[in-house]
């Protein structure tokens, strides 16, 4: 099966009050192409998964933000978009943090089938507030759940046509989590091959996880 389809077919699976995950960290394995098509989709009231909300200036998911389709932010980082802070200050926005391993392991434990699991991050803080926790061999343990976003716009460096996933180095990042989380998970990639091409052993995400591929550029 050929997965490979245009930007405009891709992000018209994005519908109001849909949850997303967006790879990358910072803009690096960020997929920009396909946030840059979301900004003429006519959506709102999304539910962002990231570890930030792009930068200043509305750099990557920052555009998304002012264009105020994004209600509410899931992640650990987005003191980096000083855009991000006013907008909660303002109540325009709000946010739920996350400390970035339990984002990690939140994503994985959606792709994996995962009901729940406890964790010592955040045990004590304000982050658990109102959370379960329970004393495991004499330390507290946080209780966290799975997060298994509708859609995922992933970045990777190389796909065949079948959906088989290749990434760059530490663009990897949050992408391949992401990818097996979602219901629904749309790959931009740099490069596009046919089936056979890709040497097995370098394949991070298997086809199954994948529906549509858009081609795009470079990495930035």
């Amino acid at each position: 099966m050929n997965k490979v389809v245009s930007a405009a077919e891709a992000i018209s699976h994005i519908h109001d009050g849909d949850t997303i995950c967006v790879g990358g960290f910072g803009l690096v394995g960020c997929p920009l192409g396909l946030i840059k098509k979301l900004e003429e989709h006519p959506v709102s009231r999304l539910t962002v998964i990231s570890n930030n909300l792009g930068e200043p200036g509305g750099k990557g998911l920052g555009k998304i933000m002012l264009q105020n389709k994004i209600s509410k932010a899931i992640g650990s980082y987005f003191t980096s978009n000083i855009d991000a802070v006013q907008y909660v200050n303002e109540g325009k926005l709000e946010v739920e943090l996350v400390p970035q391993g339990t984002l990690a392991e939140r994503l994985r434990a959606g792709g994996a089938g995962i009901g729940g699991f406890y964790t010592r991050t955040s045990a004590g803080t304000l982050l658990a507030e109102n959370k379960e926790s329970r004393i495991i061999n004499g330390k507290e343990y946080v209780l966290e759940f799975p997060l298994l976003p509708d859609v995922a716009l992933v970045k990777a460096q190389k796909a065949d046509t079948l959906g088989n996933l290749v990434f760059s180095k530490t663009a990897r990042n949050f992408n391949p989590d992401m990818a097996k989380a979602a219901r629904v998970t749309i790959v931009e990639a740099d490069e596009i091959v046919e089936p056979g091409e890709l040497d097995p052993e370098q394949i991070i995400v298997p086809h199954l996880f994948v529906n549509y591929i858009v081609r795009g550029g470079k990495s930035k």
